[in-house]
């Protein structure tokens, strides 16, 4: 897989984001300024509740853009078949027979993206899976969760 356009997905990504998130920012602090949104009496918090709302959005903005940046500066490189796992590996995973593709980035962990027909996840070495994928390399084996919820994944490939 091309990991320059799977960078250049996530990034796109990120831009798209960043537009909800400042429109939805920009929405709220009109919102919070309105008139109709002054309280009527004490117990009327609707305008306090939109401001809050414009400062988590606004706030979402800055970490968004910050998680681009950091994919912008991102060093993309192939990784050596037996190098361990660490930031910037695209990870290729089997659980229950499943192929699942990892990227391991600096930031925005949940992100998903397509690249060349595969849904490929963003986590981070901050992240419960990232912890116990760093330092693994190909064919090693990774578990997560306890219980009913343990999982065992299979390193089919580090890229």
């Amino acid at each position: 897989m091309n990991k320059h356009l799977l960078v250049e997905r996530i990034i796109a990504s990120l831009d798209a984001e960043l537009l909800r998130y400042a429109k939805a920012a920009r929405v709220a602090q009109a919102e919070a300024i309105d008139e109709q949104s002054r309280a009527e009496n004490k117990y009327d918090t609707r305008g306090l509740e939109a401001s809050y709302l414009a400062h988590g959005q606004s706030r979402q903005v800055v970490e968004t853009e910050q998680a681009r940046e950091q994919f912008l500066t991102l060093p993309v490189r192939a990784f050596a078949p037996d190098e361990p796992i660490g930031p910037g590996a695209l990870v290729e995973l089997e659980l229950d027979g499943e192929r699942l593709w990892y990227f391991l980035g600096p930031a925005a962990g949940g992100t998903e993206v397509e690249c060349e027909g595969r849904e490929v996840f963003v986590i981070t070495p901050q992240s419960p899976l990232g912890q116990r994928l760093a330092g693994q390399r190909n064919g090693g084996t990774v578990e997560t969760g306890t219980g009913k919820t343990r999982a065992v994944y299979r390193v089919l490939s580090v890229l």
